[in-house]
């Protein structure tokens, strides 16, 4: 595996280094959110790693260039905020994880194979043209073409991991998960402690594809979440 990583601070970059090279994994490391750019453009990678707070050009900006460049790189967010606005802000410039600071390398590493396993399947998946369409009454999603429709209506406005999310709920309905096993089952990686990835993702979904009188995601209180499509509110 080749990873670029754009990262200020020299001790996470060396502890990055540290444990790279005792999984196998080859790094580059820039400190320059411009030079971060012009390396990126200038070879293959697997998995970009970005630091929020950079010189030249910040993570949350580099990050958003590269997608409106319509790359599928594997993206993970380094930051030491932890607000959930700037979490969101994070994912929805197209990030498809962050790991907020201090970390644990090992939480790291796995949170990397999680993503870039994501990315194999799903690159194995167009390639072979698997057609692998869900369809309720409400939703028709296809996992090969990532494409989703509410009602006759697409929506373009998901994030990959929202897709990943959303798609797993709509294949598993009227069942409760909790935050720990979402994070295993869609993130692919054991929990770590973080569970506001779930909370934050969950909450944009809501707002992206939910109406007042029509919730599809409900919170357990004390376990989770769940997904069901045949509740409706009366607002009267």
């Amino acid at each position: 595996m080749k990873v670029l990583v754009i990262e200020d601070n020299p001790s996470v970059c060396s502890m990055l280094e540290m444990f790279f090279s005792k999984e196998g994994i080859t790094g580059e490391f820039v400190h320059n959110g411009l030079e971060g750019y012009e390396r990126f453009k200038g070879n293959e990678w697997d998995l970009m790693i970005l630091d929020w707070m950079l010189p030249g050009m910040d993570g949350v900006s580099l990050c958003r260039k590269i997608r409106e460049e319509k790359s599928s790189i594997p993206i993970i967010m380094l930051t030491a905020k932890d607000s959930e606005s700037d979490q969101v802000l994070g994912l929805e410039m197209g990030a498809d994880d962050y790991v907020t600071k201090p970390f644990s390398p090992l939480a790291l590493m796995a949170r990397i194979k999680a993503v870039t396993r994501r990315y194999q399947i799903a690159e194995i998946d167009q390639q072979s043209n698997i057609s692998d369409l869900l369809q309720t009454d409400n939703f028709k999603i296809s996992k090969s073409t990532r494409e989703v429709y509410l009602q006759d209506r697409k929506i373009t406005n998901l994030t990959p991991k929202e897709f990943d999310l959303l798609y797993y709920f709509v294949k598993n309905p009227r069942q409760v998960f909790t935050r720990e096993q979402l994070l295993e089952r869609v993130w692919g990686y054991q929990f770590y402690g973080d569970e506001r990835t779930v909370d934050v993702h969950i909450k944009r979904l809501r707002k992206k594809i939910e109406t007042p009188t029509h919730p599809f995601f409900h919170t357990v209180w004390g376990v989770g979440y769940k997904f069901d499509e045949a509740v409706e509110v009366n607002e009267n």
